[in-house]
């Protein structure tokens, strides 16, 4: 496809028993400096990922996520060890697996954009057969949380206090601190940021009902 190297990454996350898979032709000077310093927790790339439905180019990164000075280095480094702008096709899935297949130039090569249909296509078929040879997680029953529960769980996690909470429902505070309570029990955590991020995984709760009441809306003139 007038690429030079690719990458295929998937991890399985969300239990004890992690699942990994990496297929690669990248220069040796780089996977070893990538792999060697572990660099996936920092790489902007997978974090881009994370915020994209479809495939995207390097150089569009920064419509994507917002890149620190660490970040540009990284790239600098990656250019400086063989590797050029590239093509990312991301897969996640919160709670359980993040991947991404990725198609590379070198530095002084150019992305072939009358390509990138394709390498969309066969980015999405290598993941899902990347998922196959993981495997996915055994279906496990999610903690089961009340209406008024849920309701509790979200205004927490739209940054209210049991008694602000405790207005908008037209409850006790007493009775938004049970309702809290009982939901970390079900979930088997201590603190409300990780009752929020399980309610948030299992679907119990969405982003959307998070960002979409905390943005501020434009108002008209």
């Amino acid at each position: 496809m007038g690429f030079d190297h690719f990458a295929l990454a998937y991890d399985r996350r969300g239990d004890a028993e992690t699942g990994s898979l990496l297929v690669h032709n990248y220069p040796d000077a780089w996977a070893s400096v990538f792999i060697g310093f572990d660099l996936s927790a920092n790489d902007p790339i997978r974090r881009a990922g994370e915020r994209s439905l479809t495939g995207f180019q390097w150089c569009d990164v920064d419509q994507f996520i917002p890149l620190s000075r660490g970040d540009r280095q990284l790239l600098m480094v990656a250019r400086e060890n063989g590797i050029g702008d590239g093509f990312t096709v991301p897969r996640h899935l919160p709670g359980e697996a993040t991947g991404s297949c990725t198609f590379v130039v070198n530095p002084k090569g150019s992305v072939p954009t009358d390509m990138l249909h394709s390498a969309e296509i066969l980015g999405a078929v290598a993941l899902a057969r990347a998922r196959q040879l993981v495997g996915t997680l055994p279906y496990r029953k999610r903690a089961v949380l009340t209406k008024r529960q849920r309701e509790c769980v979200l205004w927490s996690a739209r940054g209210k206090t049991a008694g602000e909470t405790a207005g908008i429902l037209g409850i006790s505070t007493e009775t938004v601190v049970r309702h809290l309570k009982i939901a970390r029990d079900r979930y088997a955590v201590h603190s409300g940021q990780l009752l929020i991020l399980c309610a948030l995984f299992d679907g119990l709760i969405g982003f959307s009902d998070i960002y979409d009441w905390w943005r501020p809306h434009e108002r008209a003139p």
